[in-house]
């Protein structure tokens, strides 16, 4: 949840300057499948380095809208009841595991570590999405909404839960093009939801890491909001 007290950034300031950093977000994703610009920076960096050019890039627009997001006036769309408050706490620890695990495992059909050594045999967090570290976006920007019923808050959550919405569709049509549809289809198929399976091939070093980023994220929150997210 966002706060009045937040972390003052000289650098933003009004609604036209978050609007822009959002459009400057969401632009810079569209980007990456632009090929004129893409493809001379995989030829010159191979796809490692621009993925890893890309993440930083996504990481400092992502301060960004945040920074831009604290600072805007406050704009009320809906006032904010008590009960809205348990919503992110609830579905956060959900979050967190999908990040863990998204990071944690090979995966060649969506962002993340990528699909060197991944093993269609036992494909782990696949078996419950291809696109973990998105889904665990996505749950983030839905559960923020709900208790950030002002303008700022919409502008930044919205978005960037549509782009969550969105995206994955977009990244199975982009590894089916590049697997090949009987490679992409026959990796597919092979993870199916077995849930003793899913938890052996998930370990419980990575479960228990995903639940032990929760209790980070809620002590860095007052620093970086300046606010509890605690109800």
């Amino acid at each position: 949840m966002f706060g009045e007290g937040g972390p003052a950034m000289t650098f933003t300031g009004g609604v036209g300057h978050l609007v822009l950093s959002v459009a400057a977000f969401l632009g810079a994703h569209s980007l990456s499948n632009w090929k004129p610009l893409r493809g001379p920076i995989e030829a010159r960096y191979g796809k490692a380095g621009f993925y890893a050019g890309y993440s930083v890039v996504s990481t400092i627009l992502l301060v960004w809208v945040i920074a831009a997001a604290l600072n805007s006036p406050t704009v009320v769309v809906w006032e904010q009841q008590p009960w809205m408050r348990w919503v992110p706490p609830l579905v956060m620890p959900v979050a967190c595991l999908f990040w863990m695990l998204g990071l944690s495992q090979k995966n060649p059909f969506s962002i993340g570590p990528g699909g060197a050594g991944y093993d269609p045999a036992r494909p782990g967090i696949v078996r419950l999405t291809r696109h973990p570290i998105i889904w665990g976006l996505g749950l983030w920007s839905a559960a923020h909404i709900l208790p950030n019923g002002h303008l700022a808050g919409l502008l930044l959550f919205v978005p960037l839960l549509l782009l969550c919405l969105v995206g994955p569709r977009i990244l199975d049509a982009k590894r089916r093009k590049s697997l090949g549809d009987r490679h992409w289809r026959e990796m597919a198929e092979r993870a199916v939801f077995e849930p003793r399976a899913l938890l052996a091939e998930l370990g419980w070093a990575r479960i228990c890491g995903g639940l032990a980023l929760y209790p980070v994220l809620l002590w860095l929150h007052p620093m970086v909001i300046g606010l509890s997210p605690l109800p």
